[in-house]
């Protein structure tokens, strides 16, 4: 073959190197205007592990994550992934495979529930048992997946377990999961991680006076005694703060307590209302996890979220701002906890009440579709098309097959700001061999807007994607204008193509929704955990965030309730008086909140 005259290379080559700049310049600026999130994140969340776990077919599951923030980036264990993640700007994990233990069960590998300590420059790792044959792992470069045994065995064992390593380099481990025995608390010699003494009593539920305790949907103690689990350490300020889940990892209710002491060991107060609290929303629960530090000292915390439809242990992993306020309460913002949040940046992120009522980390960026009405390619069986906009992860609609070309079109209503979309695979008939982690599976599909569902333009394309995108979410470079969104599947990795939320994000242009009227608070007498809440119906509202707390500007927990106007609140310290505030929800915004109203 006659080589090219050098002029004519020349011009192919800075033909070739423009196209590589711009491809590079691009994709630069791609990945650096993502500067928000939504929960529930967008991991490859692994399958069932353990054969014949679920009559109800395959399905993804995690739960009981840890995050720690290690040499500036950040590591995710969870339960029975074989393996974990790391990230540098808690958007982008990157999975890297490994199976630390042989368990009790059908000799699969897996981690569950994870104990993550850091020792100095070290970072030790060891799973749940009852036993003393699980060795705890050592690695100073876990980026490289490079780990030694610290010890072959443990011998104590622990299941939940958590390390704590205090400023004055002594180890403690906390653990327990039972509906009948406490948390433990023990310290460990750091060399030979035996117990120093015998292990302590912590804490057991007090479910008699604080009602987020008790067990079940709606904490009426049905069938069974609550549990007590998941353990974790925090210090600030020289206190310290044990985190525990509780009443059960199967319900919306699901969360984490902290109570307070001066010492590693205690004695501890509890704080009267759930540190984690989530029950309300999209995705509900927000129980055993762990608090954690960016790089920019913004609290985060990171917990089980609940979907329990194929299995109790169906669950997923959420991330919500946190902090401490003035008088050293520790919180946790829930508002808007499921909406766009800001990542990790050099402002703080996490503000208390009374400034916005932990709002801080939110966009803004308001749901576009709820409700809205739906025209889908295909229906299988009974797993309907609003099921994809009804903000109930627990639902959802599924296509008649998984093959290119079906298709789901959300209509906003009228012509809005699109912002960001979040798109939630659901598992229907899932391969039934497929078990455990996946790493070369992948979502593809494109994304249409039209502002008059007759001339459609793409407005994301995936249809080359090579990576698992279960909760994929996509914040826009440009905000466009639309009413109607549609999205068209081309591969999916296994089952059908089925939809829990497509969630649009944005602005609808609109007017926000007027003040809520008549708000009362109606105490039981006979039981002052409990409470009826009722108001009017705002005509121009979708949902409302009710704030409560034991102090005016303590209102903590937020529940955020769709389609209705009255809730049945379970949750109180019944020693305490409590306050509340209510504001209603559109697609254009929030209204002013009511008046503080205190109920004794």
């Amino acid at each position: 073959m006659k080589s090219l005259p050098f002029k004519k290379m020349g011009l192919i080559k800075k033909i070739f190197l423009s196209f590589l700049f711009f491809i590079f310049f691009n994709t630069q600026s791609l990945f650096a205007q993502q500067k928000t999130y939504c929960n529930p994140i967008n991991i490859d969340y692994g399958y069932t592990p353990i054969p014949n776990f679920s009559e109800a077919g395959r399905h993804r599951a995690t739960a009981d994550p840890v995050i720690v923030n290690y040499k500036n980036d950040y590591y995710l264990f969870s339960t029975n992934q074989w393996g974990y993640w790391w990230s540098s700007d808690m958007l982008n994990w990157k999975f890297i495979s490994r199976k630390f233990l042989r368990p009790w069960n059908a000799g699969y590998d897996e981690l569950c529930a994870p104990a993550v300590g850091i020792i100095g420059d070290t970072m030790i790792v060891f799973g749940s048992t009852y036993t003393s044959t699980f060795t705890i792992w050592m690695s100073t470069n876990p980026k490289a997946n490079e780990w030694k045994p610290l010890v072959d065995s443990f011998s104590i064992g622990g299941w939940d377990p958590a390390f704590f390593t205090d400023d004055d380099g002594k180890l403690y481990m906390y653990n327990g999961s039972s509906n009948r025995y406490p948390i433990y608390g023990v310290e460990l010699n750091r060399t030979t991680m035996q117990p120093m003494g015998a292990r302590k009593e912590m804490y057991f539920l007090e479910d008699w006076r604080y009602g987020w305790q008790r067990f079940g949907e709606h904490w009426d103690n049905t069938f069974l005694d609550p549990f007590i689990e998941g353990s974790w350490m925090t210090k600030h300020n020289g206190k310290y703060y044990l985190q525990y889940a509780a009443p059960g990892t199967e319900f919306s209710g699901y969360a984490d307590g902290v109570i307070v002491g001066e010492n590693p060991l205690g004695p501890f107060t509890p704080q009267s209302d759930p540190l984690s609290f989530k029950p309300g929303g999209f995705a509900r629960g927000a129980g055993h996890g762990s608090t954690f530090q960016d790089n920019y000292k913004n609290w985060w915390h990171v917990s089980t979220i609940s979907i329990s439809v194929k299995n109790n242990f169906e669950r997923r992993i959420g991330i919500w701002p946190a902090g401490f306020d003035k008088d050293d309460v520790m919180y946790m913002n829930a508002a808007f906890g499921d909406y766009p949040l800001y990542l990790p940046n050099q402002r703080k992120v996490s503000k208390a009440p009374p400034e916005g009522f932990g709002q801080a980390a939110f966009t803004g960026w308001m749901l576009l579709n709820y409700n809205k009405p739906v025209v889908v390619s295909s229906t299988h069986d009974c797993y309907n098309a609003n099921n994809a906009v009804d903000e109930n992860i627990k639902t959802y609609w599924s296509a008649a097959t998984s093959n290119k070309g079906e298709f789901i079109q959300s209509d906003l209503g009228n012509v809005s700001t699109v912002n960001a979309i979040q798109i939630n695979y659901a598992d229907q008939d899932v391969d039934s061999n497929r078990l455990g982690k996946y790493n070369n599976q992948y979502h593809q599909y494109k994304l249409y807007y039209s502002v008059d569902g007759k001339k459609w333009n793409v407005l994301v394309d995936k249809s080359n994607n090579k990576t698992d995108v279960p909760h994929d979410y996509v914040e826009l470079e440009k905000p466009v204008q639309a009413k109607y969104i549609k999205l068209e599947n081309i591969h999916m990795p296994t089952g059908k193509f089925a939809i829990s939320g497509l969630r649009v994000f944005g602005n609808g242009n609109g007017s926000k929704p007027t003040a809520v009227k008549d708000f009362i608070v109606l105490r039981t007498e006979k039981d002052k955990r409990s409470a009826w809440i009722k108001w009017r119906t705002v005509d121009n509202a979708y949902a409302y965030n009710i704030y409560l707390g034991i102090a005016p500007d303590k209102l903590y927990n937020c529940i955020m309730v769709y389609n209705a106007n009255e809730y049945w609140l379970k949750t109180m310290d019944k020693e305490k008086p409590y306050y509340f505030s209510i504001e209603a929800i559109n697609e254009n915004g929030v209204s002013p909140k009511s008046e503080i109203l205190k109920v004794e």
